[in-house]
């Protein structure tokens, strides 16, 4: 072999090598290139995932927040029902106490209208017995039996007033176990715990 055809030999050689060490460097650069973009979507899905964890969790938490509001608001409202028909039946107990005694005095006078019209009858029977003119004895016998009919009207007034007594003696009676477990009721309000659920 002569001396040029050594010399492009080794050049040949010597182009081939560096053609080999830029091809190696290449591959290795593109591998490096891909594993960074794989360590970097693995990264951003971590992180989306954290997000998401995180997002999840505030959910949540709003969730639990407006229920505890909304729990408490009922509770409120439940409470205000309460007063209010506390308020209510110890206005109506005041008004059939009212009644009572209305109709308590409404008896006493009818009691004494028939008491009244009672003896008036006897006057009246008493007359007709001593009487001895007809004319009288007529315009006697129309008194008296003007006495009975006002002495049937007191007794039917009496039975009808007793009647109404009678009923708000129940509804006084009725109203009072209304008032009594409205009070016992309103104690459950006195406890401010959250765990508190009204009846």
């Amino acid at each position: 072999m002569n001396p040029t055809t050594t010399i492009l030999s080794l050049v040949a050689a010597a182009l081939a090598g560096v053609t080999i060490v830029t091809f190696n460097d290449a591959d290795l650069a593109k591998q490096e290139v891909i594993k960074a973009k794989e360590e970097s979507l693995v990264a951003i899905r971590a992180s989306g995932a954290k997000v998401a964890a995180a997002e999840r969790k505030t959910f949540e938490a709003e969730v639990r927040a407006k229920a505890a509001l909304a729990g408490e608001a009922a509770a409120k409202d439940a409470a205000k029902a309460t007063v209010d028909s506390t308020k209510k039946t110890a206005d109506d107990l005041a008004q059939a106490l009212a009644d009572l005694k209305t109709g308590a005095t409404k008896i006493a006078e009818l009691e004494k209208a028939r008491s009244e019209a009672a003896a008036r009858l006897n006057e009246v029977n008493a007359e007709i017995a001593k009487l001895r003119d007809g004319s009288d004895l007529r315009e006697a016998v129309a008194k008296a039996k003007k006495a009975e009919g006002d002495l049937e009207q007191a007794s039917i007034a009496l039975r009808e007033a007793n009647g109404k007594l009678t009923e708000a003696n129940t509804k006084l009676a009725t109203l009072e176990e209304e008032l009594a477990r409205l009070k016992a009721d309103m104690k459950g309000f006195d406890n401010p715990s959250p765990n508190y659920r009204a009846r």
